[in-house]
């Protein structure tokens, strides 16, 4: 037994060189459960990028295959751009998933690095933004059922269990459940990017140096100017828009905004925003946002302005997300604040979600994204 010991330790040696060596083709994307936004019924890219570690870098090409199902597609070569050891490309895929994607880089007719991504999918990919019922503050932490659902916080995707990566809070989300629904409905995975912010103000999402009149009930992300005025100090906005852009031109399908409770009805008077302030501010981010990404990204905007019963809408508030609708600017989102009663944290008498709310959320977002969604995959 003892003299089987050094050979034993030879082997292990060779694997772990071996595996070193297979560990030569570094991939920034995509992602271990990555999903890739579309851009048909039946297709999307998919950005293969990456460099090659530890070597003198010459000439050399990228191949690629898909596997689905355990059935291993052929090899094809990717045109590439990049300089020195580093690459970049995309190959159309058909929507689904998951896919197990090999990446190899071949010099002179040899394998000379390579590399696996286990989990890839071309499906539906939604940025999800605004306040605490946007993000994790549900009573009751949802997970994916299907599997086919994932969440990306900036650095990484993984599947989309409460709480989302990426978002404030650590409990429920109506993420998973609404997932489910357009996996369900749709046949192929879906993406989301959690960036809302509990208790947030659409003042505090607004580009940096943006003024208004008064603060809103949380000041951490705004200050005051010299003349009395405040002004927003930028820092969701980019945070936002910075996710935004991680996902490249036309790598979403929409944002869904819901916010509106931290404008609406506040106990200081002086920091509730005006319907006409909120809808000015609201399309300002929308515009900026946009200008920024480069690509004119669609909205859904949600009725959202109830607190508590006795506490349930502001009328004012409801109005100027509805004006967005009406002019264009936005999709109409789904009517939150008649989510009352049981659907609500504490009995009914919280500002979140409970767990059936959750999901009664989840299934008011998926009435209104699904008709367009069907629109556009018709043409």
């Amino acid at each position: 037994m003892v003299r089987c010991i050094p050979t034993l330790l030879v082997l292990l040696l060779l694997a772990l060189t071996s595996a070193a060596e297979g560990a030569g083709l570094v991939l920034d994307a995509p992602l271990e459960y990555q999903v890739m936004q579309r851009t048909s019924k039946s297709v999307g890219p998919v950005v293969v990028s990456g460099r090659i570690a530890d070597r003198e870098i010459g000439r050399f090409e990228i191949e690629c295959r898909v596997i689905a199902d355990a059935k291993a597609g052929p090899w094809r070569g990717i045109p590439i751009t990049g300089g020195a050891a580093g690459f970049r490309g995309q190959l159309e895929v058909p929507a689904g998933g998951w896919y197990r994607l090999e990446v190899k880089a071949v010099a002179d007719g040899k394998v000379i690095a390579e590399s696996v991504v286990e989990h890839v999918g071309v499906g539906e990919v939604f940025v999800v933004a605004g306040q605490s019922n946007s993000a994790n503050h549900g009573q009751e932490k949802q997970t994916t059922k299907t599997g086919k659902v994932t969440a990306f916080d900036g650095k990484r995707w993984q599947l989309a269990n409460d709480p989302q990566p990426g978002a404030s809070g650590g409990g429920g989300s109506f993420m998973p459940p609404l997932g489910d629904a357009i996996a369900e409905r749709y046949g192929v995975p879906v993406g989301f990017v959690a960036c809302g912010i509990g208790a947030s103000s659409v003042r505090e999402w607004l580009p940096k140096g943006m003024r208004f009149p008064n603060p809103p009930t949380i000041e951490s992300r705004v200050q005051k100017s010299a003349d009395g005025q405040w002004e927003c100090k930028g820092q969701a906005f980019e945070m936002f828009t910075g996710r935004m852009s991680q996902l490249g031109p036309r790598g979403f399908r929409a944002v869904l905004w819901h916010q509106g409770e931290s404008d609406a009805n506040q106990r200081d008077a002086t920091r509730t925003l005006p319907g006409k302030l909120y809808r000015e501010y609201l399309e300002k981010l929308i515009r900026d946002s946009r200008k920024q990404i480069a690509w004119e990204a669609p909205w859904f905007v949600a009725q959202v302005s109830y607190h508590v019963p006795g506490d349930e809408a502001s009328p004012d508030i409801r109005s100027a997300q509805a004006s967005l609708w009406k002019d264009g600017i936005a999709l109409e989102g789904p009517d939150s604040d008649a989510l009352k009663s049981e659907w609500r944290e504490r009995d009914g008498k919280g500002v979140h979600f409970s767990g059936p709310g959750l999901r009664q959320h989840a299934s008011r977002w998926f009435e209104k994204i699904s008709p367009w969604l069907d629109g556009l995959l018709e043409k």
